[in-house]
């Protein structure tokens, strides 16, 4: 049965020669995986670029409960980013968020709710004039979906945040992504690490998330 939904792409994988297996967070089923063929042939390269990772789609797919590989009828990009891809600093952040959702977002309840979370903050980073602190709030809001936030300031705090921290931690909880909170680089690593230690203390087999590294290199 066909049914139209919103999604964003989280990643693909080659598959055979030409086509690919795509995974992709939809408002009506949660994650999915599609099989879209020929995308990668000579006639078809220019189509790949709509499954590139956060890519926003409005969607017409094919659905069947419990199939495994399932297709789309029809995919458009739902809102073209004028400059996450471009920013180094949107950009960077932008690659941080797509591996931290490849690694927690699991669960198919609430899917209509997370979907519209994620699809709305990305088109925020794509907007925002300082985002040097959006993935922090990113993450706060989140975990909510995901069924252990809001974060617990205790617990936050018992993994080594000093006063100071706490104090802009407070002010954190309570911001939206456009609000303009003065953070220095040490409180913005400090503050990450205890958030994906949290994370980490929630998520089964989380591991390590690579591009926090150049997030950091790109923030400082």
């Amino acid at each position: 049965m066909l049914h139209k939904t919103k999604g964003i792409v989280f990643r693909y994988t080659r598959y055979g020669e030409t086509s690919i297996i795509v995974n992709i967070f939809t408002e009506l089923f949660g994650l999915q995986s599609y099989i879209v063929n020929s995308v990668r042939s000579k006639s078809g390269k220019n189509k790949i670029a709509i499954y590139q990772p956060l890519t926003l789609l409005d969607l017409v797919v094919y659905h069947k409960e419990n199939a495994g590989i399932l297709r789309i009828k029809e995919a458009t990009c739902a809102y073209p980013y004028h400059h996450l891809q471009s920013d180094p600093t949107k950009a960077c952040i932008g690659m941080f968020i797509n591996e931290v959702l490849n690694k927690t977002v699991k669960e198919q309840s609430h899917a209509g709710e997370l979907c519209n979370f994620i699809f709305h903050s990305l088109i925020q980073l794509d907007t925002l004039d300082q985002p040097e602190n959006f993935h922090l709030i990113f993450l706060i809001k989140l975990s909510k979906f995901l069924g252990f936030g809001p974060f617990a300031k205790a617990e936050l705090g018992a993994l080594m945040l000093n006063k100071e921290e706490e104090r802009v931690l407070d002010v954190l909880l309570e911001s939206e992504y456009e609000t303009i909170t003065k953070v220095r680089n040490d409180q913005r690593r400090n503050l990450l690490d205890a958030f994906l230690r949290f994370y980490s203390n929630h998520i089964d087999a989380m591991g390590t998330i690579k591009s926090v590294q150049v997030l950091r290199e790109v923030l400082s």
